[in-house]
């Protein structure tokens, strides 16, 4: 029988998974946790993981849709453990690499001969570098009951990418690299499902604090106080954009961010007119809507942008508007604007998706953004006109909803605002058994 791609996954893992429990005496975990902080400068999602022997706490910036897990080497990494992926290795087949090639300098890490190579992408300087070099090394993470934390598992041979230091330009103080989560067998999803045979699904809770952390989760049964993961989502379909719009268009592949079928938008309620070619998404992977913590906000293309804001502001007429303060052109007085349990009182803004009874809700606590002691602004930014991507819902859009991401089902279940059934993403036990 011939070996295909699907079967030197399954060795690999394999091997994963025994290599990961000779000397381990721990059971095998539920679930995985990140804990996530909010950078206030840059607004980007942090977290961090152990890598290397001996370990090293690696911070890494979310990168929701990104395709792997990439690292600077050429600043400071040293690990007894790391080892790089030769050509035709399982690791190659896995990474569904672009092209192999030798070193042009003397060997070192992140630089050998006959080593493969991927596209990373930094998405804050949409940038990509066609010469990360598919490499393996230790990874620890933290594992949970669902609730509880629980001890920090060893991986032997976690697949990542090794960059130059450059590629790190726009990430936060202090960080690495970024920990991508998208549709990619080398993400951190699908390999920490290969490895401990979880449902390949993970959960996206971001605190809106910078002081507070949430939590990515991978596995099934996350809870939060006064909600449950896997009961109180509503559920719809993640869509495939052939084209790969911020990985490697050119290699034809097929995206590995998460897209989603937004059918309309409404203010208040009331729909707005849109053009709906740009809600699809044509031949060339242009149009349709996707979630992006590569973007602190939501991005509309031009004329969704202006119907939106002007619907938006015809409802929320009583209020006194103020000087636009960049990047935001719609603002308001705060002192004009009440407040409600889930945030400032203004229309909510539907995203229909599938029929007109399926929709995320945008509330007050995500559509508008304190810019000073008394104005506040929609926290929605014009795209301009044409961009690869009619809308991106961004960072902010996302905070305090709860997304799990099904890859095999290939759905999206999410929550809209958690401030609704009074818990916030802040509210994941990290520390103490309940």
């Amino acid at each position: 029988m011939a070996f295909t791609s699907y079967h030197l996954i399954l060795l690999w893992s394999l091997l994963s998974i025994s290599s990961y429990c000779i000397g381990q005496t721990s059971p095998q975990p539920k679930a995985l946790i990140l804990p996530v902080t909010k950078d206030s400068s840059t607004l980007q999602y942090i977290t961090q993981i152990g890598q290397r022997t001996p370990l090293v706490p690696i911070e890494l910036t979310i990168h929701l849709g990104g395709q792997t897990l990439w690292v600077d080497c050429e600043n400071g990494y040293v690990s007894s453990t790391y080892r790089p992926a030769l050509c035709g290795s399982t690791q190659c087949t896995i990474a569904k690499v672009n092209t192999c090639g030798n070193c042009t300098t003397a060997p070192k890490i992140g630089c050998n001969n006959n080593a493969c190579y991927n596209t990373p992408e930094n998405p804050f300087i949409k940038t990509l570098y066609d010469g990360g070099e598919i490499n393996e090394d230790v990874l620890s993470i933290q594992s949970t009951d669902g609730s509880n934390p629980g001890n920090f598992v060893k991986i032997p041979s976690f697949i990542f990418t090794c960059v130059p230091t450059f590629l790190t330009e726009g990430l936060a103080s202090g960080v690495k690299g970024t920990a991508g989560l998208g549709r990619h067998q080398i993400a951190l999803p699908s390999q920490l499902a290969q490895i401990f045979s979880f449902p390949r699904k993970f959960a996206v809770c971001l605190s809106s604090s910078t002081q507070s952390s949430g939590v990515i989760y991978f596995g099934d049964g996350m809870t939060l106080p006064n909600i449950d993961g896997s009961k109180d989502l509503i559920f719809t379909p993640l869509i495939t954009n052939p084209f790969g719009t911020g990985s490697v268009p050119f290699l034809n592949e097929s995206s590995s961010e998460y897209f989603i079928g937004v059918k309309a938008i409404r203010v208040n309620g009331k729909p707005v007119t849109i053009n709906k070619k740009l809600l699809g998404i044509d031949k060339r992977g242009n149009g349709g809507t996707k979630i992006s913590t590569g973007s602190p906000y939501s991005i509309l293309e031009s004329s969704i942008y202006d119907v939106v804001t002007k619907a938006f502001i015809d409802e929320l007429s009583n209020a006194t508007r103020v000087a636009a303060v960049a990047p935001f052109e719609t603002c308001f007085s705060s002192k004009s604007v009440g407040s409600t349990r889930v945030g400032p009182a203004v229309p909510a803004i539907d995203l229909v998706l599938q029929t007109t009874r399926v929709y995320w809700r945008i509330f007050g606590a995500n559509s508008m953004v304190k810019v000073g002691q008394d104005v506040m602004c929609l926290g929605f930014v014009n795209g301009g006109v044409k961009p690869t991507t009619s809308i991106v819902i961004g960072g902010y859009q996302l905070e305090d909803n709860l997304l799990q991401f099904d890859l095999t089902r290939s759905t999206l279940g999410l929550s809209s605002s958690l401030l609704f059934r009074q818990t916030t993403c802040a509210n994941f036990n990290f520390t103490t058994n309940a």
